[in-house]
């Protein structure tokens, strides 16, 4: 979907498949992106010391999955590929002070795709050189029924994996997402619009698990999603 650097602890979406959003002048400062991150449990990440998770994503005819172990307080990746026989990769991920090897540029590209998918609220928070702002009112949902406010998010038009990519958030009071919408490098027509179903608390984290779109050609979904806790040697795992 789309892919961007992270900070210390940032990400992006879908390597090559995906991505969402839109801008306006109007700011309404940290607080907002704080109450959208803190209702998935931003204020506990630190607690994380390990997360496990298989994104699988299917968008007409293609069908993939990719497997990941983060383990945030170090950086450092493993990932496992789905094919029978190959050998999994770990890797530190690069700081502002370092690169990445060559060979190791597609999996970190992947690896900032699939997390952001699934830890994206935290970005609003972890990346700071988006612009975030609400529209004034309440917006249809553009699946089904409902309404909601919008939150609109827009990356920059230089750096990371996909620059100026947009999303279109839709909120409850509670600051959770309900739907989003994306477009990859800030295009005028939706790249793609999914719902955020299947929401399941993960020890001190509330994550959504599936992501519907508006017919049966595309969805992504996490199986095997796990949290690792500081004092922990044991898995907490999603249904």
């Amino acid at each position: 979907m789309f892919k961007r650097s992270m900070p210390a602890t940032g990400a992006c979406l879908l390597a090559g498949l995906l991505a969402l959003g839109a801008c306006t002048t109007r700011s309404p400062g940290p607080d907002l992106r704080h109450k959208i991150a803190d209702y998935y449990g931003l204020a506990s990440f630190g607690e994380v010391t390990a997360l496990r998770f298989t994104f699988n994503v299917k968008r007409g005819d293609l069908q993939l999955s990719r497997s990941w172990l983060w383990e945030p307080q170090t950086n450092r990746v493993t990932f496992t590929p789905s094919a029978p026989g190959e050998t999994p990769t770990t890797y530190q991920r690069p700081s502002e002070t370092t690169t990445l090897p060559e060979a190791l540029t597609k999996v970190d590209s992947e690896f900032i795709n699939d997390q952001y998918w699934l830890l994206f609220p935290f970005h609003l928070v972890w990346d700071q050189m988006t612009t975030v702002t609400r529209e004034p009112g309440q917006k249809a949902l553009p699946l089904g029924q409902g309404e909601a406010s919008e939150i609109l998010v827009k990356y920059p038009p230089q750096g990371g994996y996909t620059p100026g990519d947009e999303y279109e958030l839709f909120i409850d009071p509670d600051g959770r997402i309900l739907q989003w919408i994306y477009r990859r490098g800030g295009a005028t027509e939706p790249t793609l619009t999914a719902a955020w179903e299947d929401y399941q608390q993960l020890g001190p984290l509330t994550l959504s698990l599936n992501r519907p779109g508006p017919d049966d050609n595309f969805r992504v979904w996490f199986t095997d999603v796990g949290v690792q806790l500081a004092g922990q040697t044991g898995w907490t795992m999603a249904r």
